[in-house]
């Protein structure tokens, strides 16, 4: 059985399960979203043992040390394996941003009135 010394960055990336598809892997890539030791990677900058790879998708920054190389998918156990999780925790609830122009679940449409009153409070001229 061969053993690898290095695999593409989006192929691992896919591999270990911090993206859904390959696709995404490399959709990342190209933006801008994966880093390799620091430095900006392109799908098929090579990532080896011990380098540490910053990933961010949906919002969420993954901060990974790489333990072992994949290229191909294997389950989530053997996927947590094969890196260690140096990612800050995810902020509370409380502390998130809300979204803007949510509504209680129930409230049903605004009324004429509750729209005029939020149109004003977004700076839109009413009449």
């Amino acid at each position: 059985m061969e053993s690898r010394t290095s695999a593409r960055a989006d192929a691992w990336v896919w591999a270990v399960r911090l993206a859904k598809t390959r696709s995404a892997a490399t959709a990342a890539a190209r933006a801008g979203h994966v880093r390799v030791n620091g430095e900006r990677a392109k799908p098929a900058t090579t990532v080896r043992v011990g380098d540490r790879v910053e990933v961010r998708l949906h919002e969420q920054i993954k901060i990974v040390e790489v333990r072992q190389l994949l290229v191909k998918r294997v389950g989530a156990p053997v996927a947590q394996a094969a890196y260690i999780d140096h990612s800050p925790p995810p902020p509370p609830r409380a502390e998130r941003p809300a979204a803007v122009g949510v509504r209680d679940r129930g409230a049903g449409r605004p009324t004429k009135r509750e729209r005029r009153q939020l149109d004003r409070l977004r700076g839109r001229r009413t009449r």
